[in-house]
């Protein structure tokens, strides 16, 4: 077939036509939907590095519970949350989630976890997938396979059963999944395959199903910290760039040490694991005005998401101004810096076998990182020192046949040195100079939104999610953009995620108007004409010539849509004798689509109406009503054929075409 062969004529579809003029009809009805009552809201933040949820009962919403201490932790990092690590027996079968994963993995003779399969940072993959399906691979880190789906699975039935568990031992009696409404959080940037994989995931974890959807809201992670923010009180937050004292420190101490003192401060109020949300709308809100912009900054372990908002008064909803941008720029990209220098100082050789052969010892070591690197701080001037774990000086000996610390002598890396207790010994400059490449690209990033005509009169910029306690995140940001706007923390930064998934589960009608991160259409005829359309797409049938594989736009990219709007349009088949109408749904990055034969452009559902058996007294023009309906993460599409009423649904698909 030629480079233009046509999807049309190929599959000999019934094609349709479009009938009316495209208008736009707001369901005056759709707000009348009945609401499920359910008795808790349980939110879970699913992260690259770590994962935790939070509940509240719909009968007290102002109080926000964060799930009970997880055994385990580590030094250096207080663990309201676990890390996102799971470990599966030889077998394939689950075994631990968290901590428990990690610590049991690690205990493990070197000869026995060489069988196991343990996974840890692996919802990076649903974002750096391009295609994404229910059959991608994640790699253990014995290098064995495994479906993404069913480790997302085994996770969230985890966090499923420690919920239900940690609920029904509040309340005295068991406590079914149909009383609870989960939220889960992904990131606002992730592409559909990705939030659609999400939702699948949960199904099967059974925590909701495809009868029974609105029992699940996927929420993207930038709506949930900006809906936690609006809730803040002046003395929950930090602000970098106040002058005057914040909970009483002068800014001089607050970058370092007033958070630590502000950490005190939540410490002692935070024995209950119970957070009051007043349910009044913050001092800081307050001074914004209709209108007014915000930034939302979320930065995390995989990735770092931005959203810009804007609020509607008197109810103070949200809406989305900018569609979302990020990219993966979260405190992995530190971790990966430390790898490549302790490939400079050792041998990239030497690594990855180290990585292979002890794994258990290679993830150790990367705590011991990662406690360190929390401890960086820009003002600071004593050393960082990183205990190696003896095996790594002893694989190493073998390896290359001399010491680690010859290595180090070695080596040009004139900022680490060896410490005679058995560690490597990081200048502040040198620990800095890791977290450089990933600030750098968050300031660039924000930069570039920070240009944009939508973006411009911010007034604030909130920097949430794990990778914003970095100190020198917060320098960075501070200095790069504190003349512009006001950068505030909220204080529990790592937890604010968490706590606006929960608020959002309870109220979801908050957010009103997000930006379409696609152009949605379906796939037209429409009467050939001379001159304006490629003769390539000339289709004659039963004398009539048409122009085949037109894209007929529903949606564009970025465009503005309030959540639950439908939009209509009506067509007709091209043959009035046909009885089975065919009508595919594409979507594309681009807005200027004028064929679903452009590249890019993908098909992500069917409509497929059968009037097989209706009543021969149907008007000569039959008019196909098509809806769509645009919902939270998820979008329906709906085919009526309006003289029978006969009607077909179906959910957009990003995985199985």
């Amino acid at each position: 077939t030629s480079a233009y062969s046509s999807p049309a004529k190929s599959l000999g579809d019934p094609g349709i036509t479009p009938l009316s003029p495209s208008h736009i009809v707001k369901d005056s009805d759709a707000d009348d939907a009945v609401e499920q009552l359910f008795l808790v809201v349980v939110a879970i933040d699913f992260g690259t590095t770590s994962s935790g949820y939070a509940y509240s009962f719909t009968k007290e919403p102002e109080c926000i519970h964060v799930m009970r201490r997880w055994e385990g932790g580590d030094p250096g990092v207080s663990n309201q949350k676990t890390p996102t690590t799971i470990l599966l027996t030889p077998e394939r079968k689950f075994h631990s989630f968290g901590y428990a994963a990690r610590d049991f993995y690690h205990d493990l003779d070197p000869t026995e976890s060489k069988h196991w399969l343990y996974f840890e940072k692996f919802k990076m993959k649903l974002h750096t997938t391009g295609n994404l399906t229910m059959e991608t691979d994640l790699t253990a880190a014995n290098g064995k396979k495994v479906k993404a789906l069913e480790i997302f699975v085994y996770a969230l039935q985890f966090f499923k059963e420690q919920a239900l568990k940690e609920l029904s031992d509040q309340g005295g009696s068991d406590f079914e999944n149909t009383e609870v409404r989960w939220v889960i959080t992904v990131p606002a940037i992730w592409k559909q395959p990705a939030k659609q994989f999400m939702r699948q995931a949960a199904y099967k974890a059974g925590m909701a199903s495809p009868e029974n959807p609105e029992q699940l809201i996927i929420a993207l992670e930038p709506e949930a910290a900006s809906i936690y923010c609006r809730k803040l009180r002046l003395h929950q937050m930090i602000d970098l760039s106040s002058r005057a004292p914040v909970n009483g420190y002068s800014p001089s101490d607050t970058i370092g040490t007033g958070f630590t003192q502000g950490k005190e401060h939540v410490r002692r109020n935070r024995q209950s694991r119970t957070f009051m949300v007043e349910n009044v709308i913050g001092e800081i809100w307050s001074e914004l005005e209709e209108g007014d912009r915000y930034i939302v900054v979320d930065s995390g372990g995989g990735t770092v998401d931005m959203t810009v908002h804007q609020i509607r008064l008197p109810e103070g909803h949200l809406k989305e101004l900018y569609k979302a941008t990020g990219g993966p720029y979260g405190s992995l990209g530190v971790d990966y810096e430390f790898e490549k220098l302790l490939c400079k100082i050792f041998g990239e050789d030497f690594i990855e076998q180290f990585k292979i052969k002890r794994p258990a010892a290679w993830v150790d070591l990367m705590i011991a990182f990662e406690s360190r690197k929390r401890a960086a701080a820009p003002d600071r001037t004593n050393p960082l020192n990183i205990t190696l774990p003896f095996s790594f000086i002893d694989y190493y000996k073998k390896f290359r046949g001399h010491s680690v610390e010859h290595a180090l002598r070695k080596s040009n890396v004139d900022f680490v040195k060896w410490s005679s207790q058995g560690m490597l010994r990081m200048s502040p400059d040198a620990m800095n100079a890791l977290f450089k490449p990933t600030i750098d690209q968050i300031v660039q990033h924000l930069s570039e939104v920070f240009d944009k005509p939508e973006v411009t009169n911010v007034k604030f910029l909130f920097l949430v999610g794990g990778f914003a306690e970095s100190p020198l995140l917060q320098q960075a940001v501070q200095s790069a953009f504190g003349s512009r706007c006001r950068v505030i923390i909220p204080q529990d930064v790592g937890l604010t995620i968490l706590k606006g998934a929960v608020l959002f589960g309870l109220d979801p009608a908050v957010i009103k108007v997000r930006r379409s991160p696609l152009t949605y259409g379906v796939g037209v005829l429409n009467r050939f004409v001379e001159g304006k359309h490629p003769p390539e797409k000339l289709l004659v049938k039963d004398g009539t010539r048409w122009c085949t594989d037109v894209f007929d736009k529903f949606i564009s990219a970025d465009q503005s849509v309030a959540l639950g709007e439908t939009v209509t349009r009506s067509y007709t088949p091209a043959k009035p004798s046909q009885l089975v109408i065919v009508i595919n749904i594409y979507s594309s990055e681009q807005d200027g689509v004028s064929f679903i034969t452009e590249p890019g452009v993908k098909k992500c559902g069917t409509l497929r109406l059968d009037l097989t058996g209706t009543d021969a007294s149907v008007p000569n023009r039959r008019e196909i009503k098509t809806l769509m309906q645009f919902g939270d993460t998820e979008i329906k599409a709906m085919a009526v054929d309006v003289a029978t009423s006969k009607s077909v649904k179906v959910g957009i698909d990003f995985l199985n075409y």
